[in-house]
């Protein structure tokens, strides 16, 4: 096992801290703002809002959004992306879930025929 970093644990280091604004996250994703609001009306990505009431935008949500981009580019209606998207994301998580329980020794015994 890799020794761990003794660097101390930033905002920006937390996939899940709401670093971009609205406008930077559009840019790097190469979308639009209304493409950013869309995801959020179809409940994909729901974004934190400063003080101020701007909407941002953490590393992971710009993961997501880029997936739900990826599939408009091919075709695919918004609705319908933001729900494959949304799917996936929750089957990642039960196979993650399903491999923690494995490596604990909860994996049931195996079926037998008689």
């Amino acid at each position: 096992m890799p020794p761990r970093s003794t660097r101390p644990v930033t905002p920006l280091d937390d996939d899940d801290y709401p670093a971009y604004t609205m406008g930077r996250a559009a840019e790097m994703l190469g979308t639009t703002p209304a493409f950013l609001r869309a995801l959020g009306e179809h409940r994909l990505i729901s974004p934190l809002r400063s003080e101020g009431g701007h909407r941002r935008y953490s590393r992971y949500q710009l993961r997501i959004a880029a997936r739900a981009r990826e599939l408009v580019d091919q075709g695919t209606p918004i609705e319908a992306a933001c729900r494959i998207v949304i799917l996936e994301d929750q089957l990642e998580e039960a196979q993650r879930i399903n491999e923690q329980l494995r490596a604990q020794g909860g994996e049931p015994p195996p079926k037998t025929t008689t």
